[in-house]
């Protein structure tokens, strides 16, 4: 077997079988979180905090350079000494819960990742958000998992590899950055140094 023809095969199959009008809702909670400003929250675990942290700082910069309304975008596994004090002084499980006890406001955006679906630190922090008046999104692969039944716009990388389901929700995050950038940016620059390198 060509493992590497493999995997490609099946990372385009899983894509070419994402629910379009998913995409499309989560490029319009996008849109309104940036004319509304309001917030925008993202966790995971692993990969999948990876991909958070990446997501946010694509839209803190990316898609917020020139722009006088920015994305207040905001990965909340990216502040490692809280994450840790929460987990030592109560219970791994609320270390998400626990931030947005802290920030989350109603009408705000929270997206929770989860490759499994079944990671109880975002279960827990996305019934947190949908019972404070947030908007959520749930990015999940496999059978989809609890957070599937959660969440107001659920991304559903439906594969059996983690891997895959990875690689396909950092598409998607990619896929509504351009949708962003191509309704907000009159110019195309991304910063002199930026332009410089790419040329």
């Amino acid at each position: 077997m060509d493992l590497t023809q493999n995997y490609l095969d099946t990372l385009k199959a899983t894509l070419d079988q994402l629910d379009h009008k998913q995409i499309d809702s989560m490029i319009e909670l996008f849109g309104y979180a940036q004319r509304e400003q309001k917030q925008v929250f993202t966790f995971g675990n692993g990969g999948s905090g990876a991909t958070a942290s990446h997501a946010a700082g694509d839209f803190i910069k990316g898609a917020s350079f020139g722009l006088e309304k920015r994305f207040r975008m905001i990965c909340l596994n990216d502040n490692l000494p809280s994450m840790m004090a929460i987990a030592n002084d109560t219970d791994w499980s609320q270390i998400f819960i626990e931030s947005l006890k802290n920030y989350l406001n109603p009408g705000d955006v929270v997206i929770g990742i989860s490759g499994s679906g079944n990671s109880e630190n975002v279960i827990k922090a996305l019934q947190y958000a949908q019972n404070n008046q947030a908007k959520t999104i749930a990015m999940c692969g496999f059978k989809g998992g609890k957070i599937a039944a959660l969440a107001d716009v659920v991304i559903h990388a439906k594969v059996n590899d983690m891997e895959v389901v990875e690689d396909v929700h950092m598409a998607v995050f990619n896929v509504v950055k351009k949708h962003m950038m191509a309704r907000l940016h009159s110019e195309k620059s991304m910063g002199s140094t930026y332009d410089a390198r790419i040329q």
